[in-house]
């Protein structure tokens, strides 16, 4: 593959052979080709030029990490979700810019979008002209609803994809309204999806020959996080939501007992606690060396099941009175299965784990200088993914794009841009 404009060829071969037209934006679309990227594929994000009043990725706009600067090339969303990416400006919706678009889907081995169901059939570069432009284009478009179907024409983020799909109603306190999942979950579950389907069509194109459109509906993958309450309806008819069931700060699935999360000292500070049979409980009871704890009814599974409640209202009232640091170490030493609740800051600052799996990796950004950015949580022990390079600046890769790639000349980029084309 070329060295782009950055200065800086992929390291990791995994993906060195792929070359992808990306329209994605925001976390759903960009966290896919993010992936892809990181594995050494070449990503080229075409873009609304700086002059359009109403740009497609907004999260391209923000503050700088010290907080000094601000403008198009500083969004921390952004910075995190298109390392190793290459950027183009381009104008949609002139001929000439539909003209550009073209040439570089006929030099590529996808074409991903994360647009609003019908936006690329209204701009006219739907998967019939892109197929003609490349017979064996993958064409992956990720949408709230898919192109199909009574949904399609709705449109849709992560904060409505949730509820609609039913993981909102999946978590909350018993007689509490659902409490949601905090963030769109589904960005980020889509973009792994999403990424998935690229790979199997590129796959599936190597084998047959055949470029197909594949179309994804981000509600239809929240269903699938739904299987176990999906199952228990459709087989048992139970709601989800009922006496009996715990809320989201302990599960009876599979049944143990204790088996929660419980309040440590330091506020907002928590430990998970499981007992997985009566041997997991003799090793508690001893640990914590409480006379509650050597109750002889509390010694089989059924005595404690029938005093659930009980001991983890006792058990809470121990953990509560010590750092989830100790509580951990103490019942860690037992042989229970024991975990601190980490924040994400822990994994971050504080995680020696994290540190070695090199899950934030430092970059360098044109503008910014060094940031840290996320990482991915897989290693490969020949061709392992590797981000150095930040995030593009909007246009970083006009030239190297349009000339190098696509053959146009100095005098007719000057040209394109002169005419806010690029």
């Amino acid at each position: 593959m070329t060295t782009s404009a950055h200065g800086f060829a992929p390291k990791s071969t995994a993906l060195s052979h792929i070359r992808i037209c990306d329209l994605t934006g925001l976390l759903a679309g960009a966290g896919a080709t993010r992936f892809l990227a990181a594995f050494g594929a070449q990503v080229i994000r075409v873009e609304q030029p700086a002059h359009e009043k109403h740009r497609w990725d907004f999260l391209r706009g923000g503050m700088s990490p010290d907080g000094k600067q601000s403008g198009i090339n500083f969004g921390g969303n952004f910075n995190n979700h298109n390392v190793e990416k290459l950027s183009i400006t381009l104008d949609l919706k002139s001929p000439e810019g539909k003209a550009l678009l073209g040439r570089l889907v006929s030099v590529s081995d996808a074409i991903t979008e994360n647009f609003s169901a019908h936006v690329m059939e209204r701009l006219g570069c739907g998967y019939d002209w892109l197929k003609s432009m490349n017979e064996q284009i993958i064409y992956v478009a990720n949408s709230g609803f898919g192109k199909t179907g009574p949904y399609s024409d709705f449109k849709s983020v992560g904060q409505v994809v949730q509820p609609v799909s039913g993981l909102t109603f999946m978590s909350g306190l018993p007689d509490q309204p659902p409490a949601g999942w905090g963030f769109a979950y589904m960005d980020h579950m889509g973009a792994y999806m999403m990424a998935m389907a690229v790979l199997g069509g590129i796959v599936a194109r190597n084998r047959t020959g055949q470029g197909q459109w594949i179309d994804f509906s981000c509600t239809e993958a929240g269903i699938g996080l739904a299987g176990p309450e999906l199952l228990d309806s459709t087989v048992n008819g139970r709601p989800m939501r009922r006496p009996g069931k715990p809320n989201s700060n302990s599960d009876n699935f599979p049944q143990m007992a204790p088996h929660g999360i419980y309040a440590a000292a330091s506020d907002d500070s928590w430990v998970a606690i499981a007992c997985r049979d009566d041997a997991d409980w003799r090793r508690l009871a001893d640990a914590i060396d409480e006379p509650w704890a050597r109750d002889p009814a509390l010694a089989t599974f059924d005595g404690r099941m029938a005093r659930r409640d009980d001991i983890d209202r006792q058990l809470g009232d121990w953990t509560r009175r010590r750092e989830r640091g100790q509580i951990e170490g103490v019942i860690r030493q037992a042989g229970v299965p024991v975990a601190q609740v980490a924040k994400p800051e822990d994994r971050i600052e504080n995680d020696v784990r994290t540190a070695s799996w090199g899950l934030w990796p430092t970059v360098r950004h044109d503008e910014i200088g060094e940031i840290r950015v996320e990482g991915v949580p897989v290693h490969l022990s020949e061709t392992d993914w590797s981000i150095s390079r930040g995030a593009p600046c909007l246009g970083h890769d006009n030239d190297y794009v349009y000339g190098s790639l696509l053959g146009l000349s100095p005098d007719e980029i000057a040209d394109l841009k002169d005419r806010k084309v690029i």
